[in-house]
């Protein structure tokens, strides 16, 4: 029997571009111009141009793909709708860790942050207290409706985005052009690596698409908040970059590159206001993981692939309050007990796995639906399709064996829940 109750579409199209840019926008851009330039030096800036390049041939797949769905799911709903349900179960499940995963890392590192301010923040006691502050607040604000929700979107990404500006707009005035000569040519394999590396800065856009229930009129909605949002941030980061290298001599050996620099040309306040700024962003972040990751478990249910149970939806908010507390709960478990570097590569590994699938599921899709003016379409379609199955594949020929095999490990334990709940159904 079909629930009565259902998700409310509150999220207009600049919500959604404002969404997916705090999805985006987190904390590794505040740290990875050093380590992407540790790796490949002034040539770092052409990394974040052919990591912006591969991003917008992935985006531009997905607005096409996403433009033919209305339900929640995002990604999931595609991949069910062009492989069948074992394929689709795998989807969400990597979705669902790459909400798991980027909350682990980032909430920690907003902690990291927040020990400019205090070393008490670096007892594990205070970690765990903050990790589970945090997470309570925001699930609060997504328990109380999806508007709500939207507008505190919306303010921290203009928070989040208002400290970026600042420090290109100001550090445009203090570049050492002298920063920018000469530098052995990185090694294709360093430059693979620190390519790689920039798929956590430019990853995450996917994360807005879950919610397409909650979207007025998606189909025309979500290509332009994809588009416009990667657009801006591509602009953002390549400027970044620029101003790191031509400000900061020592980028390489820089923890936090974006407030030494800052503290540089603006003095011991630029390095505040920029930390501040971090701690913000990653605040905006984790929000939509939350939000995002708590739909998964949703929409799994609605397709029978996990208990019903999940698909209760708040009869005065419209939210889907079981799904959002399972997976609030499994986040902070998850932050509080894993390792920060196995939360980076396992998020990485398993978006790269994602927009293959999902890039795949465009060519079955066009080969099975007929053309139509329905949905939004992009010239080239299959061939950019193609192209980004290749270029992930590249991207994740620069991974680590072990990081590969946890990824296979988690996404294993996933495949074993989908066969005990088809057991259970079969025998109920």
């Amino acid at each position: 029997m079909k629930n009565p109750l259902s998700l409310k579409r509150g999220i207009q199209r600049w919500d959604l571009v404002f969404l997916i840019i705090n999805s985006v926008i987190g904390a590794g851009i505040f740290a990875l111009p050093a380590k992407v330039f540790a790796l490949s030096g002034t040539y770092s800036i052409l990394a974040f141009l052919v990591c912006a390049f591969v991003m917008m041939v992935l985006i531009l797949v997905f607005a096409e793909v996403s433009s033919r769905f209305e339900q929640t799911g995002g990604p999931y709903l595609y991949v069910h709708k062009a492989f069948g349900s074992i394929l689709a179960f795998v989807i969400g499940w990597l979705l669902m860790l790459t909400r798991l995963f980027s909350y682990a890392t980032l909430i920690n590192l907003m902690v990291l942050y927040l020990s400019f301010f205090s070393d008490s923040f670096n007892q594990p006691e205070v970690r765990v207290g903050m990790i589970l502050l945090i997470t309570a607040l925001i699930t609060y604000f997504n328990w109380i409706g999806i508007k709500n929700t939207a507008k505190v979107s919306n303010i921290l990404t203009i928070a989040k985005l208002f400290p970026l500006l600042v420090f290109i707009l100001v550090g445009l005035f203090f570049i050492d052009f002298e920063n920018f000569k000469g530098g052995p040519v990185p090694s294709l394999n360093d430059f693979s690596a620190a390519s790689l590396l920039l798929i956590f800065a430019f990853g995450g856009f996917e994360a807005g698409l879950v919610n397409s229930g909650e979207i007025v009129n998606p189909k025309k909605n979500l290509p332009f908040g994809l588009i416009t949002a990667a657009a801006v941030i591509a602009g953002i980061y390549i400027l970044i970059q620029v101003i790191s290298i031509g400000t900061l001599p020592d980028l390489a050996s820089s923890d936090k590159p974006l407030a030494d620099a800052a503290t540089g040309f603006m003095g011991w306040w630029g390095g505040v206001f920029i930390t501040i700024g971090a701690v913000i962003s990653i605040l905006g972040t984790l929000n939509v993981q939350i939000l995002s990751g708590s739909r998964l478990p949703f929409a799994l249910s609605e397709e029978d692939q996990l208990p019903k149970i999940f698909g209760k939806i708040h009869p005065k908010f419209a939210t889907p309050y079981i799904s959002l507390l399972f997976f609030s709960g499994l986040v902070a478990f998850v932050a509080i007990f894993w390792g920060f570097m196995n939360s980076l590569a396992v998020s990485v590994i398993s978006r790269l796995l994602l927009y293959a699938l999902v890039c795949a599921s465009l060519i079955k899709l066009r080969k099975n639906q007929p053309p139509s003016d329905k949905f939004f379409k992009i010239r080239y379609g299959n061939q950019m399709a193609i192209a980004g199955i290749l270029l992930t594949i590249w991207l994740l020929s620069g991974t680590q064996a072990e990081e590969i095999i946890d990824t296979f490990i988690w996404t294993g334990a996933g495949l074993v829940i989908f066969m005990i709940h088809s057991l259970t159904k079969k025998k109920g």
